[in-house]
């Protein structure tokens, strides 16, 4: 009986921390750059599409289609705008 009770406290212990995780992404308070503006910024540098944009540790994150027609994934400083990752999908 107590590895049944075991077992259960760790699985809500798990499913606690995805639900927290979760709620952890979200842009934080003193970001300066909102998700339009870093949008912007990707398509200034020549993405002609963004098919994901999310804030994930700390900054923007996602991905997107340059005019080569290939997926790129990208990461967007989110007090400049700077684009700080911009590397080809694989």
């Amino acid at each position: 009986m107590k590895a049944m009770t075991r077992l259960f406290t760790g699985l809500a212990l798990v499913g606690a921390l995805g639900v927290s995780a979760a709620w952890a992404d979200q842009p934080g308070a003193d970001w300066k750059v909102n998700k339009d503006q870093a949008e912007a910024a990707l398509k200034s540098a020549g993405y002609t599409q963004i098919t994901k944009i999310e804030a994930d540790d700390g900054h923007w994150e996602g991905e997107g289609i340059k005019a080569d027609g290939k997926q790129y994934e990208f990461h967007v400083d989110p007090h400049t705008g700077a684009i700080t990752k911009d590397e080809l999908d694989k």
